[in-house]
């Protein structure tokens, strides 16, 4: 994702992936099983938890705005790859009108 950085901010085993600064999703390598938090939409949000059991509220963070997913389970592949796009898209810098000419 153009602009994405992955760094360890928090501890060697947090990987946190950031744009302009800001945090999109947050993973501990070492987790059996793996999850990833990622912001969302809020009213999405609700919508994803009531559908998969995979997805949760942010652990440890903002429950409204961030979900933590579980891999390899209900939620497929495709579903993790378009909510971790979304959420790059939630934090990414905005293009303002004069800047799109």
């Amino acid at each position: 994702m153009p602009g994405a950085i992955e760094g360890f901010p928090f501890s060697p085993g947090l990987s946190v992936f950031k744009v302009a600064g800001k945090i999109f999703a947050l993973t501990a390598l070492a987790s059996d099983p793996l999850t990833i938090s990622m912001k969302c939409d809020p009213a999405l949000a609700e919508s994803l938890r009531r559908s998969y059991a995979a997805i949760v509220p942010g652990y440890h963070l903002n429950k409204r705005h961030w979900l933590t997913v579980t891999v390899n389970e209900d939620a497929d592949d495709e579903t993790v790859r378009d909510l971790v796009q979304d959420s790059y898209d939630l934090v990414k810098p905005k293009r303002s009108p004069r800047q799109a000419r």
